[in-house]
């Protein structure tokens, strides 16, 4: 799923590319995109695009006459652009957005499809799809510290709420969390003085990294190939994969769709955690640290 990062470079692409332009027609293959109906996405149809923001992990497009459109991408949702008049994709399309100079392309490859697009009016309107989570990069360590320690949470539930942080997902949770070397599953309230301020400037300093990293692989091109799985990460996505900075394979635990990948060296003390449905499997014989889990491999 795009986080803030990948938000960043897709809004300033967007900026190069539409804002400021009206927005010809929309065209919709996919009426599960359609969250919302009135008012209809028809309304926007002639007006400009005034300006570009985010909102959580959403992409919001401010139109002339106080009309919002707010994407949601979710995990696999990516935007294309295209020249003028491109056909919407007959697998994965969504819609198409023409412009003057180009067409927007909507896309999504997952067998579900759960991009959203809302069309809303006026700023309670839009207000209403902010979840509310805090800036990091606005925040300082006290705000963070108060937003932090809120609830008893895991750091990887309470990194990932949407309602206590803003635009952090689940892959750029799992690299702050390396690095400040902490525990995904660690108890918020259960943290140090030093590591709340440790993970801060760790947060603060990854999601500027990342935005910097992509600004400059992308450059002037439009962001095509956004992805929750980029090869240059070093934890997320890197299940068995020696840790940059420790050479111990990265673990993972899983849950439905969604994976947290962390170093049981770096920071757990070189404790395995337990996977759901592993860990029901094997039962006692679960691993508890990499020494027994890489025996329970060689059996």
């Amino acid at each position: 799923m795009p986080e803030l990062p990948e938000i960043t470079v897709y809004l300033e692409g967007l900026e190069r590319t539409i804002l400021g332009h009206p927005l010809e027609r929309a065209r919709v293959r996919s009426p599960s995109l359609m969250r919302t109906w009135d008012p209809p996405l028809s309304t926007a149809e002639g007006l400009r695009v005034t300006g570009l923001s985010r909102l959580g992990k959403r992409i919001a497009w401010s139109m002339e006459q106080d009309l919002f459109l707010v994407f949601h991408l979710m995990i696999s949702g990516r935007f294309h652009w295209k020249k003028r008049g491109a056909a919407v994709p007959k697998k994965g399309g969504h819609a198409a957005f023409d412009f003057p100079d180009g067409t927007l392309l909507l896309t999504e490859q997952a067998t579900h499809k759960r991009a959203s697009l809302h069309v809303v009016r006026g700023r309670a309107g839009l207000a209403a799809l902010d979840p509310g989570g805090m800036e990091v990069m606005e925040a300082s360590l006290g705000q963070f510290r108060k937003a932090l320690l809120r609830e008893n949470r895991t750091l990887k539930r309470a990194l990932t709420d949407p309602r206590v942080f803003s635009g952090i997902g689940n892959a750029h949770s799992d690299e702050i969390l390396l690095f400040a070397r902490l525990s995904p599953l660690q108890l918020t309230r259960n943290l140090s003085a030093e590591e709340v301020r440790r993970l801060y400037d760790v947060t603060r300093r990854s999601l500027e990294e990342w935005t910097g990293r992509l600004r400059i692989e992308f450059g002037e091109m439009f962001p095509e190939k956004i992805t929750a799985f980029h090869p240059a990460m070093a934890a997320h996505g890197k299940h068995g994969e020696p840790c940059p900075v420790c050479g111990s394979p990265i673990q993972r635990i899983r849950y439905a769709d969604r994976e947290t990948n962390y170093c049981a060296t770096c920071q757990t003390g070189g404790k395995v955690l337990a996977d759901r449905g592993l860990s029901r499997l094997l039962g006692k014989d679960w691993p508890r640290t990499l020494e027994e889990l890489e025996e329970l491999k060689g059996r």
